[in-house]
């Protein structure tokens, strides 16, 4: 009788032993090392948590029993943050259900209950002022983690609303730290894999930063900037810290605060310098309020801190089991952290540099794109980033740049890499569908798009071939490309039968769509480009000719309509020069215009007429 009384401890002892063995395997190989890497760990991890799984079995094999509960529920604990770890939430959960039926039986509370806030609540009352009490507290964390990996937020808001005083229990701390301290120091006390804790204090700033992220999408600015403010004072690591700061800024910039909202985004990289969204942020600010250079530095920083091998979001590195990661998943979160590619950083620097005039580092902005873009296909690395230009598309943009820095040559070897590649692909001719079609469509024929854009490309790159012989002053050789140009676009057929190329580039953005507001404005550049050369060697009948066609295809060209009335007036037309001076001067134009490629902007070099000259000469024919 003696015997079968000291069974039980010795066999709590072995299980005690065998869990307190498991933990420490697992935290051994964090020994050395910064941070927990699941991604190289996930072996090791499996093991633990088919170990824990086996464990748990073989103490549940025997009848619920208040001696061996503390136990098994240390046990589910670490089974449970193991499987969750690993996403196996379904799994984490059924050993959580499991846990809180038998300790209902040990207790003699009432068990059956579906719902999980109404089953928690009937253990947490069965354990109330009992050493068990710690222990479920535990699990109740653990279900909390579980319902924000998932992104049930309402059920984590409805498990504050309905027990406050025991969510303020779990956010004052679980447990006690002398048993903490005990647990390391005993060998009769089982150890838990992840601190309760610690773990607390991860799930009150992800759960605020997850429910700010959420309320900020839905609208709720004012309510979610509230609690994110809160929780930047809580205790958590420092990106984590750092995203309370930058959800606020984003609050801040929906409730049209800009300059507030700036204020957050430092303090979110004074939190945590590798913020790079804070930095994103800041630039979009610094757009929207046209404050282009500190736009472009913003740009700058943004790209070579995405360059760092650290650039990878900080908040994934975790000292813990569970990483924040784990539990940041909701898609309202992702969406506002999201920033675009070092590619499409270095793209929108060299373009913005481009745009206000500091042509020298736009250029150098290009080629180093395309050098990193040549050295990635070399290598087999590249894959298309959606949130740039297709390869001749940056060619074009490129080309452009070295031609406003006079540097024709280099153009031209890039537009004929261009050519080279798309020439023997064009087709014999293409049908241009309007945008209302495209809509009505089904599905998009992608493969006539793609011969919509080979033929453009094409054509843009003899326009701006056109451009380097003009600036050349190789007249012969501008007309050619120029012609060549023109007679690449004629092979462009509009499905619809209604359609008139008279009409501004406002309409031609709204109303058909960017492939036919490019494929005008490549008819009007090339047209006025072919007719300004021919004024240079005196056809001024094919010049006048080619100038007035530029204007019914793109009314807005500055240059076909200054050179159109130049034209004019060598041809003794003097009164209708003036005039068609004046309307051009009436046009408000703008020279460089973002939403059109920057290869379809006038050219700034070749012959150019000056406006005060022309002015005199009108004043000089005296009124009608």
């Amino acid at each position: 009788m003696s015997h079968k009384m000291s069974q039980p401890p010795s066999l709590l002892n072995k299980w005690i032993q065998e869990n307190n063995e498991l933990v420490n395997k697992w935290k051994q190989p964090e020994k050395g090392r910064d941070t927990v890497r699941q991604d190289h760990n996930q072996p090791h991890l499996k093991w633990c948590s088919y170990e824990f799984h086996k464990l748990l079995g073989i103490i549940q094999g025997i009848p619920p029993n208040s001696d061996y509960t503390q136990l098994e529920l240390a046990v589910v604990y670490n089974a449970g943050v193991c499987a969750t770890a690993q996403a196996q939430f379904s799994e984490a959960e059924l050993f959580l259900t499991q846990a809180a039926e038998r300790v209902l039986q040990v207790t003699g509370g009432e068990t059956g209950a579906s719902d999980p806030l109404v089953c928690w609540r009937a253990v947490l009352k069965s354990v109330e002022n009992t050493h068990l009490h710690p222990s479920v507290l535990y699990l109740v964390c653990l279900q909390w983690a579980i319902w924000l990996a998932t992104c049930q937020l309402k059920t984590i808001q409805e498990f504050q609303e309905e027990m406050p005083s025991l969510f303020e229990t779990l956010c004052g701390g679980v447990g006690d730290g002398a048993i903490s301290e005990a647990r390391s120091k005993s060998s009769n006390i089982p150890l838990m894999v992840m601190d309760p804790r610690r773990l607390i204090e991860l799930l009150q700033i992800c759960t605020s930063i997850a429910l700010g992220a959420e309320r900020l999408t839905e609208g709720q600015s004012s309510e979610a900037l509230t609690g994110l403010q809160a929780a930047s004072s809580l205790p958590a690591p420092r990106a984590l810290v750092g995203y309370t700061h930058l959800l606020s800024g984003s609050c801040l910039t929906h409730m049209r605060r800009p300059q507030m909202a700036l204020q957050c985004y430092r303090k979110a990289l004074e939190t945590d310098s590798r913020c790079v969204c804070a930095l994103y942020q800041s630039m979009l600010i610094y757009r929207q309020l046209g404050n282009t250079q500190a736009e472009i530095q913003a740009l700058r920083l943004l790209h070579s801190t995405l360059m760092l091998p650290s650039a990878t979001d900080p908040a994934l590195a975790s000292t813990h089991l569970l990483s924040p990661s784990s539990l940041l998943c909701s898609q309202s979160l992702s969406s506002l952290l999201s920033v675009p590619s070092a590619l499409s950083v270095l793209h929108s620097l060299a373009l913005k540099c481009l745009l206000c005039g500091r042509v020298s580092e736009g250029v150098e902005h290009y080629l180093d794109l395309l050098a990193v873009l040549h050295s990635e296909d070399q290598q087999g690395l590249h894959t298309q980033d959606a949130t740039i230009p297709r390869l001749p598309e940056l060619y074009l943009e490129a080309g452009a740049a070295l031609l406003m820095a006079r540097r024709p040559a280099d153009c031209l070897a890039l537009c004929s890499e261009v050519i080279s590649t798309t020439l023997e692909l064009l087709p014999e001719k293409v049908v241009l569908e309007e945008p209302e079609e495209r809509r009505e469509a089904e599905t998009r024929d992608t493969e006539g798009e793609n011969r919509v854009a080979m033929v453009l490309w094409t054509a843009a790159a003899y326009l701006l071939q056109g451009h380097c012989h003009s600036h050349l002053k190789d007249w012969k050789q501008a007309v050619t490309h120029y012609t060549r140009c023109i007679n690449l676009l004629v092979k462009v057929r509009l499905k619809k039968r209604d359609f008139q190329p008279q009409f501004s580039s406002a309409d031609m953005d709204v109303q058909r769509g960017k492939d036919l507001c490019v494929l005008q404005k490549l008819k009007g550049l090339s047209l006025a480009g072919r007719g300004i050369s021919f004024t240079q060697t005196d056809k001024l009948k094919e010049a006048l000719r080619d100038l007035q066609l530029s204007l019914q295809a793109f009314p807005e060209c500055v240059g076909a309509g200054l050179w159109c009335g130049e034209v004019l007036w060598r041809l003794s037309r003097r009164r209708e020069a003036a005039a068609c001076w004046e309307k051009t001067w009436s046009l408000t134009t703008q020279s460089l215009v973002e939403n059109l490629p920057v290869y379809l902007q006038e050219p700034q070099s070749g012959p150019l007429l000056d406006s005060a000259e022309l002015r005199h000469r009108i004043q000089e024919l005296g009124p009608t």
